[in-house]
C-alpha cells in the first residue's frame, strides 16, 4: 500500500466486488460454500487481491474472543532437540494461522517470568514438556486446553498426551549391546524428575534383567558434560567388575562420558562400549560418532501443535507414539573387540 493512503476496508471489497459485506467476510473466512456461488467467491478473492486487502486479524480475534496465540512450554533450551520441537509446532501453527510463543523454564533458578498477566486471557492453549511441568503452576497454564508432551497418558494434567515410543528406543538400544555380547552395564542417568526418564530407567532394567548373568548399575548426572563426567568418573571407579557398556540418557551425557573413559585411559569402543539418546548433532561430532537413538523432534512438535489444534476444535487428538530408530555407529563394538571390529 503507497504512504499517504489508508488501509482497505471489507467494505471496499464489497463495493468492488458488487456484493455485501456479509458475503465479503464469508469469501475470506473461508465460510461460502452452500451460502455464496463459486462465480462470486471468486470475484470477492479478486477484488481483495486487487485492493490489497488484509483482514483485521487482530479486530477478528477480539470479536471471537481468541488471540491464536499457543504458548509452548519447555526446560531451558540447552539442545537443539526443544528448538525441533518449536520449529515443528510453528510450521503446523502457521498453517492454521496461531502463533507460537515460547517459554523456557530453566532447570535450577525457576520458572521465567510470566510473559502474560494473565495467560488465561492472552493464550488459547499451551504445549508442554512434562520436563517443565512445574512451570504449568506458575502461569496457570494447566488451567486452559493443554497437550503435554513426554507425559504419562494414564496421569497427564492435559486433555492430550503426545510420546515419542521412548520405550522402544530404550529396547533398541539394550538388545544390541546384548546382541553384541555385553552382560555388565552402567545406566548414566539424568538427575531429572520426568516421566520420560522414568520409562528409560524401567525399560532398561527389564531388558538387561531378562538376559541371565547381567549386571546393572545406575548413575545419576545432571545433563550437562562436565556432570556427566564428574558422575561417569565416580561410577567407573567404584569396586567391582567394570562395566563393558554405558549407556546414557542422552547425547550430551555421553559426551561427558567419554572425556571421563579418556581420563582413566579406557578406550571407546574397545574398552567400554557408549550409546545415547537424541541423535543430536553432537552425536557426529564424537570421535568415534555416537552409537544413539533419532528422535524426530521436529515430528514430535508438529504432532502436539496438531493434537492441540483437535482439543481446541472438539476433536478427538490422533493416538499412537511417534516411532524412533535406532542409529548404530563406531562407539559401540563387542566386549574387548580389537580397534575397528563391530
Amino acid at each position: 500500500m503507497a504512504p499517504g493512503r489508508t488501509r482497505p476496508t471489507s467494505r471496499d471489497v464489497a463495493r468492488a466486488a458488487g456484493v455485501s459485506q456479509a458475503a465479503v467476510s464469508l469469501v475470506l473466512g473461508d465460510k461460502w460454500r452452500g451460502r455464496v456461488s463459486e462465480t462470486t467467491a471468486e470475484r470477492v478473492r479478486e477484488a481483495a487481491r486487487e485492493l490489497g486487502y488484509r483482514p483485521n486479524l487482530a479486530a477478528r480475534n477480539l470479536r471471537l474472543g481468541r488471540t491464536r496465540t499457543v504458548l509452548l512450554v519447555v526446560p531451558a533450551l540447552t539442545t537443539e532437540f526443544f528448538a525441533g520441537v518449536y520449529t515443528g509446532a510453528a510450521r503446523v501453527a502457521a498453517e492454521h494461522g496461531f502463533g507460537v510463543v515460547l517459554y523456557p523454564s530453566p532447570e535450577g533458578i525457576g520458572p521465567a517470568r510470566d510473559p502474560f498477566a494473565s495467560a488465561q486471557a492472552a493464550l488459547d492453549g499451551v504445549i508442554a514438556s512434562s520436563m517443565a511441568a512445574d512451570a504449568l503452576t506458575a502461569i496457570r497454564g494447566d488451567q486452559l486446553p493443554l497437550v503435554m508432551l513426554d507425559s504419562d497418558p494414564d496421569g497427564s494434567l492435559g486433555a492430550a498426551t503426545v510420546n515419542l515410543d521412548i520405550q522402544d528406543g530404550v529396547r533398541q538400544v539394550a538388545d544390541h549391546l546384548l546382541g553384541l555380547g555385553h552382560r555388565h552395564f552402567l545406566h548414566l542417568a539424568a538427575d531429572v524428575p520426568s516421566w520420560t526418564f522414568d520409562v528409560r530407567a524401567r525399560e532398561l532394567a527389564a531388558r538387561v534383567g531378562s538376559m541371565p548373568g547381567t549386571s546393572l548399575r545406575t548413575a545419576a548426572a545432571p545433563i550437562s558434560i562436565d556432570g556427566a563426567l564428574a558422575a561417569a568418573e565416580a561410577a567407573l571407579t567404584e569396586a567391582g567388575a567394570r562395566p563393558t557398556a554405558l549407556v546414557c540418557d542422552d547425547d550430551k551425557l555421553a559426551a561427558g562420558a567419554y572425556k571421563a573413559l579418556r581420563r582413566l585411559g579406557l578406550r571407546v569402543p574397545e574398552d567400554v562400549s557408549v550409546t545415547g539418546l537424541d541423535d543430536l548433532a553432537l552425536a557426529t561430532a564424537l570421535d568415534p560418532e555416537l552409537t544413539t537413538v533419532r528422535l524426530d523432534a521436529e515430528l514430535f512438535g508438529e504432532r502436539g501443535m496438531e493434537a492441540l489444534l483437535a482439543v481446541l476444535e472438539g476433536r478427538t487428538p490422533a493416538e499412537g507414539d511417534i516411532p524412533v530408530e535406532l542409529v548404530v555407529r563406531g562407539s559401540t563394538a563387542s566386549p574387548g573387540a580389537p580397534p575397528g571390529h563391530r
